[in-house]
């Protein structure tokens, strides 16, 4: 579901962008505005970094985003008609993308294209995100400049605007920050740390797109997909925080829903594990990495944590990000996972030999776990984003030493 200015101009609720919304919209006479752009014809595939598109989509997307419709003509700017733009294709579809990313400064990522209608009837949708990364700057030879939406018009940013938009972005950058910290210190807060290792990870959307609480079922919902997709990304090779806590019955919290703690008992209490999902969109992941059982008798040192584990849990983050992603309608999300551990003895992330031991030969001992951050869109095509579950997962293990993710194995991207 989504909220896009053709719902405003027909005056309905979030949903999908189909044939039925946009010829809604044309019979009401939807009228051009900040981001909302009327387009008879969609411009060529050869040469399109050349055309006014990335001028289009980098006006709104300092604008606060919007949507660029090709395939209707309007008079005195409001909507007439529905006109066919011709045929197109995926191999279109993604021309529209790239120019997005390599046409504008910065790139503007995260747009989708609906294609829409049949044979004398067809349309492209172009939704364009809203951004923290303003101005984005088009370039044409040795020139550039920042178009902005003025009502229905693109017009080139004055110099003060530029400066006024960079410090904007700074603001926003420090906003975003402090709301990733406030994340993980309450998610890291009461951990017994001085006897075993925990892992926090936490996810905050750049761009929270507020909308009614979450209801128990859906929490429950997110809970359940979460679990296919991590095991998707990382199998059963190692400890899933998700497989400690109840995930059939979250518990509310203060604006979120928690998947409560069920590894309480003696000889299951070393695989603790705490999740959230913030009515904003946030989430959030707890759970103790060191000290884990050994596949023998006996247990590791509270120092002591398997990179299964570090994956496990990372797949979990990913997988749980995802899926609430899809249910709050965000899409970008800033991402931090860090171990804490307070004891005497340094850090040590153990891996496994040729031999599927465990080994820490090659481990590098930590003093203090330097915390990863990252941003990702939540909405990509399902092979990107198992890449960058996969990345993440390198950075971290890669801290301590360990060269090579063992779980997590993402199939080839397409040429």
């Amino acid at each position: 579901m989504t909220f896009t200015a053709l719902h405003r101009a027909v005056g309905i609720s979030p949903g999908p962008v189909d044939d039925a919304l946009l010829d809604a919209a044309v019979a009401v006479g939807a009228v051009e505005a900040s981001d909302l752009d009327w387009k008879a014809e969609r411009p060529p595939a050869k040469g399109l970094a050349q055309t006014d598109f990335p001028k289009d989509v980098a006006a709104m997307a300092n604008s606060g985003g919007g949507v660029i419709v090709f395939g209707v003509r309007e008079s005195q700017k409001a909507a007439t008609e529905r006109i066919d733009v011709g045929e197109f294709d995926e191999a279109y579809e993604r021309s529209l993308r790239s120019a997005a990313i390599t046409a504008i400064s910065p790139p503007v990522f995260g747009l989708n294209v609906y294609r829409l209608g049949d044979v004398g009837n067809r349309a492209v949708v172009v939704e364009v995100p809203a951004s923290l990364d303003g101005p984005h700057l088009i370039y044409k030879n040795d020139y550039f400049g920042a178009p902005v939406r003025n009502d229905s018009d693109t017009v080139w940013m004055k110099e003060s605007q530029i400066e006024a938009m960079y410090r904007a972005r700074f603001d926003e950058r420090r906003h975003a920050t402090e709301a990733l910290d406030s994340l993980y210190g309450e998610a890291a807060a009461g951990r017994d740390s001085d006897k075993r290792a925990w892992l926090i990870a936490v996810a905050h959307p750049r761009i929270p797109r507020f909308r009614d609480r979450l209801t128990r079922e859906e929490a429950r919902g997110v809970l359940t997909r979460t679990v296919g997709l991590a095991l998707t990304y990382a199998g059963r090779g190692g400890i899933h925080p998700l497989e400690s806590v109840d995930r059939d019955n979250p518990r509310p919290g203060l604006r979120r829903w928690i998947a409560v703690n069920t590894a309480t008992g003696e000889h299951s209490i070393w695989k603790e594990a705490w999740i959230s999902i913030h009515h904003d969109g946030s989430v959030t992941v707890a759970g103790a990495v060191g000290g884990h059982r050994m596949s023998s008798d006996g247990y590791f040192d509270g120092w002591q944590v398997k990179s299964a584990a570090i994956e496990c849990a990372i797949a979990d983050l990913m997988a749980l990000t995802r899926a609430t992603a899809e249910t709050t309608d965000n899409d970008e999300y800033d991402l931090r996972l860090g171990i804490e551990w307070t004891g005497e003895q340094p850090l040590t992330i153990l891996t496994k030999d040729t031999m599927g031991l465990t080994y820490d030969g090659v481990s590098v001992p930590l003093h203090r776990y330097t915390p990863v951050d990252v941003t990702v869109n939540a909405s990509e095509p399902a092979t990107d984003f198992f890449w960058h579950v996969h990345d993440f997962a390198q950075d971290c293990v890669n801290q301590g030493g360990i060269s090579n993710v063992l779980l997590i194995q993402p199939p080839a991207r397409e040429e």
